[in-house]
This record gives structure tokens, sequence and C-alpha cells, in this order.
């Protein structure tokens, strides 16, 4: 009898149809995660080390292998672009960050693309990729407030987060995507408000898009502005990116900086402005005679929300973007023109 029972418990096994013979790749999307560093990959001498730590110390392979749950959501791919902290990003860095996002996504066995990341450029990284990716495919950016060594660090379930969103067909066509804090936020309207606390990222003026729910988004509301697979602006190795600089707005001033930015080599001008767009009388022939000289002047807002109504024609209003995001747009409109009325179009379509 008990031989026969061992035949039969045998016999069911090896023609039992189990699903861990169907390969991960088969039954999973497909997300490639490129690691930048930041705070999500940072590490402090405690747990409670919450402030004095270094960021990017931890390689993207030991990140993923900190996250449960990550490898079940998704056939992942890792890649370490860099791993520095996000104030050292630059230009150049955004540029050939972007060309490797189009280079994934034009693979047609990728289905979305991560990007772990420092949060204090975060929303600037996303932007740029808003305006330089040519793909309806899903790119979500995320990252930190809290180093992975400090207790309760907030980076795991924001990168569980963000793989389950760019694998997840209904966040094709929504442009970048911002996900930490169960949270989705789209990359142009997104800003970062507190210095330490993790619900850092919000969209003052329109909203988050959407949440993170059950493991799957809920989204709300899409981006109405062009953005990827719909922008103009197209790069390549070797797109020469123009310098634009941001001039600090404030009572009292004068043309010192606009001055000095413009001898030194500044191609256009962003003024984070006072409310709606004001400045002293002091700047403003300074601010006219860049204009009419070739380089452009965008007026924005140093107060983080609302729209910069149009003023003096020679000059750009930046709508709603903030000072650092209007660089960034101004940035790549001068890739196409210097026209003040061309850039101007722009500014009311991205």
């Amino acid at each position: 009898m008990r031989t026969i029972l061992i035949v039969s418990l045998v016999l069911l096994v090896v023609s039992c149809p189990c699903s861990l013979a169907v390969p991960v790749s088969d039954t999973l999307p497909h997300v490639v995660i490129v690691a930048t560093g930041g705070t999500i990959a940072g590490t402090g001498s405690s747990s409670g080390e919450l402030l004095n730590y270094t960021p990017g110390t931890i390689s993207i392979s030991d990140l993923m292998a900190t996250v449960p749950g990550l490898n079940t959501s998704a056939s992942l791919e890792g890649e370490q672009f860099s791993n520095i902290a996000s104030d050292q990003m630059t230009p150049a860095l955004w540029l050939n960050l972007t060309l490797r996002v189009n280079e994934l996504l034009a693979d047609p066995d990728v289905d979305g693309v991560v990007i772990t990341h420092g949060t204090d450029t975060l929303e600037e990284t996303a932007y740029f990729l808003n305006l330089g990716v040519h793909s309806d495919k899903p790119v979500v950016i995320t990252g930190a407030m809290r180093p992975a060594t400090a207790i309760s660090a907030d980076g795991p379930l924001n990168l569980l987060n963000a793989v389950r969103l760019a694998g997840d067909p209904a966040a094709k066509g929504r442009g970048v995507l911002i996900c930490l804090n169960n949270e989705i936020n789209g990359a142009r309207d997104t800003t970062k408000t507190s210095t330490e606390m993790v619900e850092t990222f919000r969209s003052p003026d329109f909203g988050l898009l959407g949440y993170m729910q059950d493991e799957k988004p809920a989204f709300y509301r899409n981006s109405t502005r062009r953005h990827t697979a719909a922008s103009e602006f197209i790069l390549a190795r070797g797109t020469r990116l123009p310098r634009v600089d941001i001039v600090y707005g404030y009572p009292g001033m004068d043309t010192t900086a606009l001055d000095a930015f413009a001898s030194g080599g500044s191609e256009g001008i962003v003024l984070a402005a006072l409310g709606n767009g004001g400045y002293p009388e002091s700047i403003g022939d300074a601010l006219v005679n860049l204009s009419a000289r070739g380089i452009p002047v965008v007026v924005s807002s140093r107060t983080g929300t609302g729209i910069v109504a149009p003023g003096d024609t020679a000059l750009i209003s930046a709508d709603t973007l903030n000072p650092q995001k209007a660089r960034i747009l101004l940035m790549l409109a001068l890739t196409k023109t210097h026209d003040t009325a061309e850039i101007g179009k722009m500014f009311g379509e991205y």
C-alpha cells in the first residue's frame, strides 16, 4: 500500500502543470531600472541618522536585492548610470540620461523604465526627460527622503511602487511620472516642497495625477501639455545645450547679476520675478535690452505657484512653470530658435 501511495504522489508531482516552470519574463512586464544615485542609495552611520549621511553609496544591484517583492513585480534589469548626489547633476548628464532612456525604450521587449534619483534636483531631471524622451512607454522617476540605512526608510516601497507603475499599461502615454510616498505626479507640475518630509513632492497648481493603490495605479487626471512622444525637441549625442541662467528678483535689485550673466556667455535668462511677474523698474530696461541683443528673457515667479501673465512683449511668460523648469524649457527651445515669439508659443504648449 505504501509503495502504491508513493508512486501515485510521484506521478502527481511530475504531471502537475506547476507555474514555477513558466519563465518570469514570459509573464511579467520587462522593466529596466536606471540608477543615478541619491538618498535612495545613501548610507548613514546609524539607523537614526537622517541628515548627515552620504548619498550614492549603494549599487543598483544591492539596492534591488533589499526590496521584498521586487523580482515578482516585473522582469528586471538594473543599470548603474551614475552614483552621485543629485546636487551634482548637470545638463550634460541630463542629455546622456535621456539618450539612454530613448535607447532602452526603443527595444520592443522593454515595457518601461524606472530611474532612481536624488530628490534635490529630481523635478528638473524629470522635466528634461519629459521634453526629451520620445516614447509613450512609461518612464517613472523615484527617490527617497531617508537613506537606505535609516529606520523606516522610504526608498524600498518607493522603488517597488515605481516598478509596478512602470510595468502597468495604464501608465502609458502620460509623460514622465514621479512616484514617491504612494503618490503619482506629473513631471511638469511637480516640485519639492520640504527639505526633509517624505511627502515633499507636490503639484501645487493642479494636484497629483493619482495614487498607487493595492499594487496598481489609480489615475484621476492627465497632463494636457505636450510631452514625450509629442515633443518637438530631438536630442542626439553632440547636441549643444545653451547656457541659461536664473536671476532671483528682490526689492532694490540692480542689473549687476544680469550684466554678469550676459558677459559670462548666457544665451537665455529666467527671472524669478516678484508675484505675478513683477520686478523693480531699475532692471526693466536691462531686461528689454537683453532680449533685443538676442538673449531671450523668460519671466517666472519666485512664489512657487500661479500663472505669470504676459507683460512686455519683449519678454516671455513662463506660464505656470517655476524658474528651474522654465530654465529647462528655455534651454531646449534655444536649440531650435532664438525668436522670442516662437519661444513664447512653446511656453504656451509645454
